[in-house]
């Protein structure tokens, strides 16, 4: 199921499906290698910069031909991905053998054509976000008048109702910010009618999302994002009233159409995982492993192939038992995925999703806080990497990971459950100019079964993560501090343990 990552719950009811063929994607065997790369010249300049290729198969269209036949032959076809070589299209039953059969089909993959209304209670007020500027240290970027000049965001989400009045987001539209906006849900509909457009609460979601990565609210004086100035492009790929899985290839085709435009940051909030009426047809917590699904194969072509840095929510799985991990994209080995955390112990808090331990890389990558879903803890990280491509246009989506990570609180030490934890703008500055920086946190070895460790903290109480090996977590406590000290007794099958201090953190090997 698509998920929009804010903590309040969707209350899901089912509704038959439509009448019309079932979705699904059309794998196409060859392109015609001769097409011009259907990208612009600032994305070829950017990926210059970066050191890519300047454009590779994947930059070519799919064939039109291919495209031609299969209307020729009642397919109703939906979106192109250049990058899957690829259409989604509409495809009756006793259609489907025939296109099965076509010399040019690779293959065909279904999807889920059920789906959900879904409703929410209203979405709660920014200034519960406040806390997290100071968590991240936007003050540090601010003081060097850091504020996402000169980048350009790419944002793909649900509704934008109400983003061209928001106080938050005044600045965007009096400065001319939003360089274009499009409607993949209703492509016949003009994309400004999407701020004046609004079926549920969640068609709001997109400006929330927005308001995270660049609001503002200068009667107050209050900073709820850190790109400020910043360009935008947005586009809605999920439709409020409908919760299902076909709207991948809405997500796909935004992503494409970002890239053909230069944006090299993009942000996502929104997820798949599963919800449908025919649980066959549901994703497993198996396939969030990084290459199972289209969503996440395309999140991988755009971090690997064309540069892009994908900021994507984690999910809100994590007190779902019977799911608890990340949701595709979240999933793919290149983007930049997001937990949450709680406002003053920065551990996870219950709702943020959980790597799975199958996975042989650390997700989430990073953590920061959100009340109201990981969908509001991904802008903020968006919004800091703005700052830090402003500062330093040269570096590529693969370096700028590696900083944001390794500024976070717990690097090296990092988790299934925070990543390495909370990114601080003051060392990841540092690390641009200096990428040999010193690791202020240690790592000690423990012998038997229990240790006294002497801390440097005020805290009377600090968090602790057991963990059965490096990066999977047994479990998430709480340790006190008696004396200067905190005292460890070891669990059956711990091997790990953080002890979380916040200005450094101490790694315990038991052997």
């Amino acid at each position: 199921m698509k998920s929009l990552f804010l903590s309040f719950l969707l209350f899901l009811s089912p509704m038959f499906a439509s009448a019309e063929g079932a979705k699904y994607w059309i794998y196409f065997k060859d392109k015609d290698l001769n097409q011009p790369p259907a990208v612009s010249q600032q994305t070829l300049k950017n990926r210059e910069l970066m050191g890519l290729p300047l454009a590779d198969e994947t930059d070519l269209p799919v064939k039109f031909e291919y495209v031609s036949a299969l209307q020729q032959a009642s397919v109703r076809v939906i979106n192109h991905s250049r990058w899957l070589n690829a259409v989604s299209a509409e495809i009756s039953p006793e259609n489907l053998a025939r296109v099965r059969e076509l010399s040019f089909v690779k293959g065909i993959e279904k999807m889920d054509s059920d789906f959900f209304i879904a409703r929410s209670a209203p979405i709660p007020s920014p200034s519960m976000l406040a806390p997290v500027m100071e968590q991240v240290q936007s003050n540090v970027f601010t003081s060097q008048r850091l504020t996402g000049k000169g980048v350009t965001i790419g944002v793909i989400d649900a509704g934008f109702y109400g983003a061209d009045s928001s106080d938050l987001l005044r600045h965007l539209f009096t400065r001319n910010k939003v360089l274009g906006i499009r409607d993949y849900v209703k492509p016949h509909q003009r994309g400004e009618e999407l701020y004046s457009t609004a079926e549920s609460y969640s068609d709001m979601h997109g400006t929330e999302v927005l308001s995270a990565i660049a609001g503002i609210d200068k009667r107050d004086e209050v900073q709820y994002g850190l790109a400020l100035n910043s360009k935008f492009y947005l586009a809605r790929t999920d439709y409020s009233l409908r919760e299902w899985r076909g709207e991948e290839d809405n997500w796909i085709a935004a992503l494409e159409w970002m890239d053909s435009l230069g944006v090299r940051l993009i942000n996502t909030s929104l997820g798949y995982a599963r919800g449908f009426t025919d649980p066959t047809e549901n994703y497993d917590p198996s396939q969030m492993d990084g290459k199972s699904t289209a969503i996440t194969r395309a999140a991988q072509v755009a971090a690997d192939k064309k540069g892009i840095l994908l900021v994507v929510s984690a999910g809100n799985e994590g007190e779902d038992k019977t799911w608890r991990v990340i949701t595709a994209p979240a999933d793919a080995k290149g983007v930049l995925s997001v937990g949450a955390t709680n406002q003053h112990q920065w551990t996870r808090i219950g709702y943020s999703s959980i790597g799975p331990e199958s996975l042989d890389y650390l997700k989430p990558n990073v953590s920061c806080y959100s009340l109201y879903g990981t969908s509001l803890s991904a802008p903020v990280i968006t919004g800091f990497a703005a700052c830090l491509m402003e500062h330093s246009p040269e570096l590529t989506n693969k370096e700028l990971i590696d900083i944001i990570e390794r500024s976070a609180h717990l690097y090296p030490y990092g988790n299934n459950y925070v990543g390495y934890g909370v990114p601080q703008a003051s060392r990841a500055l540092e690390l641009v100019k200096n990428s040999s920086l010193p690791n202020r946190n240690i790592r000690i070895t423990a012998t038997g079964r229990s240790v006294d460790l002497p801390v440097n903290t005020t805290e009377r109480i600090v968090p602790i993560y057991r963990k059965k090996n490096e990066k999977d977590v047994i479990a998430q406590q709480t340790a006190t501090v008696v004396n200067g000290k905190v005292s460890l007794r070891r669990q059956s099958q711990e091997r790990y343990t953080t002890i979380d201090l916040k200005n450094y953190a101490v790694e315990v090997v038991w052997e």
